[in-house]
């Protein structure tokens, strides 16, 4: 019943790119999710990667998420990618096209969060409310078996502290927690919607809000201010899974895939983390991905699943996010349309799935250091649409955009909620 939070390794940017430019950085794009696509030297490593950081021992990436939708492409990759990959491209563009794309001028860490258990309907709100209540922009993402939080460099410790100070307690190290008891969780949450980070336009010098309820009146007030309106795309529908395991794979990574599977056990039974239909995604069945300690790049990954996401991404998709992560199998939200693409690489979907659908939050006028959407807008759905354990909401932070989740039979009624906020 508890969730397991730990800081992964590096520091990342993210990295916005306006649709009309998405052919200009396809290139940059597929090199960063295939790190070891280069000619090796003698020493066994791509000469374009020496000073590249934020890979693991086998070249797979610490973190990095590519997220294709309707309002933009943007990445989340180390740091080191951003200035030795995304930089120079930007630089190729005349100057006024290289206006419209953006890195973020702060790093970011990410925060890891395996949750089983945790109350479906308001867990985004659990995991962000502490957070948002501190002042602390963050852009928070679903993942078929994780959540991720990425917090500025900068603000390490008062996500620390902040966390401290809800009820958090110390699992093993200074990055690790629990989260607090029923009690405590309930309390937070029963006075109302809570807010969240990721964009808010709050003068520096304004305090952080008080309560849970001025968290959400704070996060509406910006998207008013700012000429958000929330929408949904005319007939996409997504579909939320996972890589399939490749038996002949092995290694410590299999631990990790079973410790993963039982989060996901337990979501599956109550519909959150991806459509309600969704088989094989926590059995012992079929699996996910194994990582493994092989000596090439390519011995540790599944190449039809990689190869099927380059030909989605070489197709410039409606909406496509794809996550790499440390101890986690690669995790995928797609347009439901794709599945044909991906053919039995996937685990998770089904005939009868692709039920999910996201209402997008257009937030190009907020800047990266804004607080106090995630939480805001999932406190509001949570509160009025009176989500139980069976409910299904989940979140998906872009560069400039935010998506919320939710099953199709929900959805029209959750736009409704949203927009009547911002009006």
């Amino acid at each position: 019943m508890n969730a397991q939070i730990s800081f992964l390794d590096g520091t990342l940017s993210l990295i916005h790119i306006p649709l009309d430019l998405y052919s200009h950085f396809l290139q940059s794009i597929l090199q960063v999710l295939l790190p070891q696509s280069q000619p090796l030297g003698a020493d066994g490593r791509s000469p374009d990667l020496e000073g590249l950081e934020g890979l693991t021992i086998d070249n797979q990436h610490g973190f990095l998420n590519i997220s294709v939708t309707p309002i933009e492409c943007s990445i989340v990759c180390h740091s080191s990618w951003s200035k030795n990959v995304f930089e120079p491209a930007i630089k190729r563009l005349p100057k006024e096209l290289a206006k419209t794309v953006s890195i973020s001028k702060d790093s970011y860490v990410v925060l890891s969060v395996i949750s089983a258990g945790m109350d479906a309907g308001s867990r985004v709100v659990d995991l962000t409310s502490p957070l948002a209540l501190a002042g602390i922009p963050i852009f928070f993402i679903t993942t078929y078996y994780s959540d991720f939080i990425l917090v500025p460099t900068k603000d390490r410790q008062s996500v620390v502290k902040a966390l401290l100070a809800r009820g958090f307690v110390f699992s093993e190290d200074e990055s690790s927690f629990k989260t607090p008891g029923p009690s405590s969780s309930s309390s937070a949450h029963s006075r109302g919607p809570s807010q969240s980070s990721g964009n808010s336009v709050d003068p520096p010098s304004t305090p952080p809000p008080s309560s849970l309820g001025e968290l959400q009146t704070r996060a509406f007030d910006t998207l008013r201010k700012r000429n958000v309106v929330p929408y949904i795309e005319p007939g996409l529908r997504l579909v939320q899974c996972s890589g399939r395991e490749d038996s002949g794979i092995s290694g410590s990574y299999s631990e990790q895939m079973r410790r993963n599977r039982s989060r996901h056990n337990s979501n599956s039974q109550s519909g959150f983390g991806g459509s309600s239909g969704l088989a094989g995604g926590g059995s012992g069945q079929d699996g996910g991905w194994h990582g493994g300690h092989g000596t090439s790049w390519v011995d540790t990954v599944d190449t039809k699943l990689y190869t099927s996401i380059i030909s989605a991404l070489v197709s410039q998709p409606r909406f496509l996010s794809v996550t790499l992560a440390q101890d986690d199998p690669p995790s995928l939200l797609l347009d439901k349309s794709l599945l044909r693409i991906f053919g039995d690489s996937l685990v998770g979907p089904t005939a009868d799935d692709g039920n999910l659908v996201p209402i997008f939050l257009d937030l190009v006028s907020l800047p990266f250091e804004a607080t106090g959407i995630v939480s805001g807008v999932a406190g509001r759905l949570v509160q009025d649409l009176q989500m139980m354990e069976s409910a299904e909401l989940s979140y998906l932070s872009t560069a400039r955009a935010g998506a919320v989740i939710l099953a199709h039979r929900e959805s029209e009624r959750a736009l409704e909620i949203l927009k009547g906020g911002v009006q």
